[in-house]
């Protein structure tokens, strides 16, 4: 009872002084928790640490600025495409009063 009591002390005041990283590992430990499943737990937990390294973000960070930039760039398509409509408009309405004016003449 004596060395399991330690071991408990040990490792909840590792995890409560922060030494360890626990954003990183709060996904993948309640993964493990509920279903058990060891190795999606890891993959999850090396994804987010990949992502985290390559990036600079956490993962969520990550996902919601490529969510965000492509958001914009749905919103400078559509611009675009209401531009060259609205061009398009113009254009043929000059070219339509252009050749009836030729048919009076």
């Amino acid at each position: 009872m004596g060395i399991k009591r330690i071991l408990i002390y040990i490792a909840s005041t590792a995890i409560l002084s922060g030494c360890a990283q626990s954003t990183a590992m709060l996904g993948p430990a309640i993964t493990l928790a509920s279903t058990g499943n060891v190795s999606q737990a890891g993959i999850a937990f090396f994804t987010n640490k990949v992502v985290e390294k390559e990036t600079g973000m956490n993962t969520v960070s990550f996902v919601s600025s490529k969510i965000e930039q492509n958001g914009s760039k749905t919103r400078i398509r559509r611009e675009f495409k209401e531009l060259v409509e609205t061009n398009f408009e113009k254009t043929r309405q000059k070219l339509i009063s252009q050749d009836q004016s030729n048919i009076f003449n």
